[in-house]
């Protein structure tokens, strides 16, 4: 019997507990998905790709996902999907231009590779206002961030932001 394996490409930067819903129901339906942290060169990202691999793999230990893996890559998403034997590529909504966005690329990807699906999930009503971004800002503003992120995620934050102020310039 064939597995069924899903891609859910994110760049979270960092990974919050909006994008973990997604990982975790997504993982109830596929026997196995790679969790996929995007390598943008067009993107500037504030935490590396080992950090933001590292935060990944903490909400994969969390919520005992056993069928689940986090790697990064880079490049197209169908390319990364086929190279992983992918069916389908797994998308979270939250918002309008989120559904924009990604119907753009669900078009794009579907006149690279035809069998491979996306599949979208709508955030909960309680995360869609969670963004990396939120998280971000109100860690450098010295703020709580662990409504939006795992404790242990906040605890990485907070490491590395300390790191890069103390850093000269």
């Amino acid at each position: 019997m064939t597995q069924r394996i899903a891609i859910y490409p994110t760049s979270a930067n960092p990974p919050t507990l909006g994008h973990a819903d997604i990982l975790v129901r997504t993982a109830r339906y596929f026997d196995y998905v790679y969790w996929a942290a995007a390598i943008n060169p067009e993107k500037t990202y504030s935490f590396t790709e080992e950090q933001r691999l590292l935060m990944m793999s903490e909400y994969i230990q969390h919520h005992q996902l056993k069928n689940v893996s986090a790697e990064a890559f880079n490049g197209s998403t169908v390319r990364y999907a086929q190279a992983r034997d992918a069916c389908a590529i797994v998308k979270g909504l939250r918002s309008l231009e989120d559904f924009e966005g990604e119907f753009q690329q669900a078009v794009g990807n579907t006149g690279i590779d035809p069998n491979i699906e996306t599949f979208c999930l709508f955030g909960k009503p309680e995360l869609f206002a969670v963004s990396s971004t939120l998280v971000r800002e109100l860690a450098l503003l010295g703020e709580k961030i662990e409504n939006y992120v795992l404790p242990s995620v906040a605890e990485i934050v907070y490491k590395i932001i300390q790191e890069k102020k103390l850093k000269p310039e």
